[in-house]
């Protein structure tokens, strides 16, 4: 009844109509205008003939759309979005196509396949474990209302352009754990002028650094030098950072579980945790 394709020659008006349709039911509300889809395929990698469709007839029913570059050493797909149309769901179409695009993916010689999904949506969970997935993090995703953040800037914070190859290098040594793939070095520098870039300096050095999103308020990364913590710059930042966003809330998507000292940090902003996620990966077998 449904044939399975790979998505190079398919519109994004398309893609973008059956993902509103497929996540209207979702367990947390999307509002993704097609200006904000490109945005985030872009970002994340995106490779429409490494992505797979559902299509009855002419009509895309459903949908894995794919990133696809290299992670932790490893070629790597990850899937940036897979749903099915509420009407075509239960037909066993989102394994089917899984099937399809793992045998595309192996021919392309991937070595892994990464995503994450909301810890509370068992059916989606129990689908990838059964595909042989495996949780490698967990992740907690805060957002907060601009209205009610408190200002609070001791450190004079400027822009920069963008971050070279040697700043990252420098900046890396900051992390206490590695971003998530769409708040990676990788996804941001595909999307590099969607950003707002703010430093704090001392002695002419970079000592902290934070990144947003100019439209939609999305904080990739944020973190200070371990020798000069708990002086107020990483609050300097941030409140950089949401001064220079359109967006009336700021979110920080994917944080790592492990990184206790940022998840109290963004508590004691006012942030709210408001949902959490498993990341999975399937290492591939040629």
């Amino acid at each position: 009844m449904f044939n399975y394709k790979t998505l190079e020659n398919v519109d994004i008006e398309i893609i973008h109509q059956a993902f509103i349709n497929a996540f209207s039911d979702y367990q947390v509300q999307i509002d993704l205008p097609l200006w904000k889809l490109k945005q985030m395929l872009q970002r994340r990698g995106y490779i429409p003939d490494k992505s797979m469709g559902a299509f009855n007839g002419e009509v895309l029913v459903g949908f894995i759309l794919n990133g696809f570059r290299e992670w932790n050493g490893k070629l790597t797909a990850y899937d940036t979005g897979t749903g099915v149309v509420p009407e075509y769901r239960k037909q066993g179409i989102t394994t089917k196509m899984f099937h399809n695009v793992l045998d595309q993916l192996k021919c392309e010689g991937a070595e892994q396949y990464l995503l994450e999904v909301l810890q509370q949506n068992i059916s989606a969970y129990q689908l990838y474990r059964k595909q042989g997935f495996e949780i490698s993090r967990t992740f907690s995703c805060f957002k907060l209302d601009k209205s009610k953040y408190q200002s609070q800037k001791t450190f004079a914070v400027e822009h920069l352009e963008g971050f070279t190859t040697d700043d990252w290098e420098q900046l890396k040594e900051f992390w206490d754990i590695q971003p998530a793939w769409q708040n990676s070095i990788e996804s941001i520098c595909a999307l590099k002028n969607a950003f707002v870039y703010s430093v704090v300096r001392t002695d002419s050095k970079i000592v902290g650094y934070g990144i947003i999103d100019k439209r939609t308020g999305d904080i990739p990364q944020i973190s200070v030098d371990r020798n000069y913590r708990r002086k107020g710059i990483a609050r300097s930042i941030m409140t950089d950072l949401i001064n220079n966003t359109e967006s009336d809330k700021a979110a920080v998507l994917n944080l790592d579980d492990r990184s206790k000292v940022s998840k109290d940090f963004l508590s004691t902003l006012g942030f709210e945790c408001y949902v959490e996620q498993y990341e999975m990966i399937l290492e591939i077998n040629a």
